[in-house]
């Protein structure tokens, strides 16, 4: 059985890591591109400066416009170019840290984000746009990122809801893995397109990897609410920096390794109602997730584990948490549908998959979650 792993090169994680970031681009060269939008650098703007000057290094300003499109990779790739930069720096959310894996192409990247919304840091995929900000393909690379530096100091002054976002994405990762382990589904080899396809035939999960996203899973029942208080008083404690951890490395070790299922395919079928796009990634995956168990009956017991960890840090439970206030049988068929097209995730469950079961196991999802609200959390 052909198995992989798949995980940056260095993962560091500590208060004022940034300070330290001028050490890992000498590890390349001199001179670093730093790709990130405006306000985030401007955040840290004192940190750079302090590095650059503590081991002599130059940062390219890319001027990044926002949205990780064709057009943008291609045009900071022409200033990476002409500048002769030695590495690439991602720095920020989500779209700045995977236009710079596209410029750089997977090679000689160091990712620093600013927020804990999701696992994405640690990944060798990246999501690409329209210059309109409407999806328009994957991107993978040969390897993961060679640097994830994590400012626990910088993401303790990040909005918290960012952070509970985060906790809902990596809320999936266990039950995904878990999955996809009895299913002995496949996991994305960490190879580029082309080679991927001929060589990943076949590439299964590791044990490793199942332990991350169990650990992820456990840290989030400790953690979570003590990271909430942190984040809210914008201080880091051992509880933040755990759930940091759990949200960056151990989800994203523990998806990429471990596999996707129905909670991530679910999430993607919800995107199709207008309600819920104004919720982060996180917010619609905990609903996922909730429907994923209920897709496989899981044990009450552990339904009713999840419920009271969503509800007790603020995670969805049902649709109208995520801005769906009413759903009609066409629409909730419609999400289905693209929740089960034949390229998703969801069919790494260990069982057939079929649109009604898919269609059901929103609806109830929806049921147990405002019911259990209601009963165990009214004032």
């Amino acid at each position: 059985m052909r198995k992989a792993f798949i995980c940056p090169t260095k993962y560091v994680q500590g208060e004022n890591e940034i300070l330290n970031l001028g050490y890992f681009v000498r590890t390349f060269g001199k001179s670093a591109l730093l790709i990130g939008h405006a306000d985030d650098i401007q955040r840290v703007e004192e940190k750079l400066q302090q590095t650059k000057e503590n081991f002599h290094i130059e940062f390219i300003e890319s001027d990044f416009n926002g949205e990780c499109s064709r057009q943008e990779v291609e045009r900071i790739k022409e200033i990476a170019k002409e500048n002769q930069c030695d590495c690439t720096i991602g720095l920020g959310g989500g779209k700045a840290i995977d236009t710079a894996k596209c410029v750089a192409e997977g090679k000689n990247v160091i990712i620093v984000p600013t927020i804990a919304a999701t696992d994405a840091p640690t990944s060798h995929s990246a999501v690409l746009y329209t210059k309109e900000g409407a999806f328009d393909d994957y991107a993978y690379f040969n390897q993961s990122p060679s640097v994830v530096l994590v400012d626990t100091t910088v993401i303790a002054n990040a909005p918290t809801r960012f952070l509970i976002s985060g906790m809902g994405d990596a809320l999936s990762t266990y039950f995904e893995a878990r999955a996809t382990s009895k299913s002995y589904s496949n996991v994305n080899a960490g190879l580029p397109c082309g080679v991927r396809e001929k060589l990943c035939e076949g590439t299964k999960g590791t044990n490793a990897a199942l332990c991350f996203a169990k650990l992820c899973y456990q840290t989030l029942l400790e953690d979570g609410k003590k990271a909430i208080q942190a984040s809210k008083a914008n201080m880091v404690t051992q509880a933040l920096e755990n759930i940091i951890e759990a949200n960056i490395l151990l989800s994203g070790i523990g998806f990429e390794s471990g596999g996707l299922a129905a909670a991530h395919a679910i999430h993607d079928g919800l995107t199709i109602l207008e309600g819920t796009h104004q919720y982060f990634h996180g917010e619609k995956v905990a609903f996922g997730t909730i429907a994923q168990l209920v897709l496989e009956n899981a044990p009450i017991e552990e339904l009713h584990e999840v419920l009271d960890f969503c509800i007790s840090i603020g995670l969805p439970v049902c649709l109208e948490d995520i801005g769906v206030n009413r759903i009609s049988e066409k629409e909730v068929l419609e999400v289905s549908k693209k929740a089960c097209i034949s390229e998703e995730s969801i069919h790494s469950m260990p069982f057939p998959i079929t649109v009604a079961q898919v269609a059901a196991s929103i609806i109830i999802a929806d049921k147990i979650g405002r019911e259990y609200k209601r009963k165990n959390f009214s004032c």
